[in-house]
């Protein structure tokens, strides 16, 4: 019984996420600040949780370090995902080896 409880609360705490910005925002946000503040959320959430995550996942700050960077100058360069994906893991595996 208390499983179905836990996920009724769960379920009502994403709902209520969800609902409440389309409730208190009615109107469109002329704030220029706060358009660019909002646009950047995602971006920032998403970086917070990834971040520590990749330094984390390996064994050595260096090897996360090292595909960190092969990751964003291949980014920056506009590759595509996979290529950077793959890259990423093989410049860590690589560095992994050496060190």
């Amino acid at each position: 019984m208390s499983m179905v409880l836990y996920i009724a609360v769960m379920a009502g705490v994403t709902y209520l996420i969800r609902m409440i910005p389309f409730t208190a925002f009615r109107h469109k946000i002329k704030s220029r600040f706060l358009q660019s503040v909002l646009y950047y959320i995602p971006y920032a959430v998403l970086s917070a949780m990834t971040f520590p995550a990749i330094f984390y996942s390996t064994g050595s700050t260096a090897t996360a370090a090292v595909g960190t960077a092969v990751a964003i100058i291949l980014a920056y360069f506009k590759l595509p995902l996979t290529a950077v994906a793959v890259s990423a893991c093989i410049a860590a595996f690589v560095t992994g080896l050496i060190i």
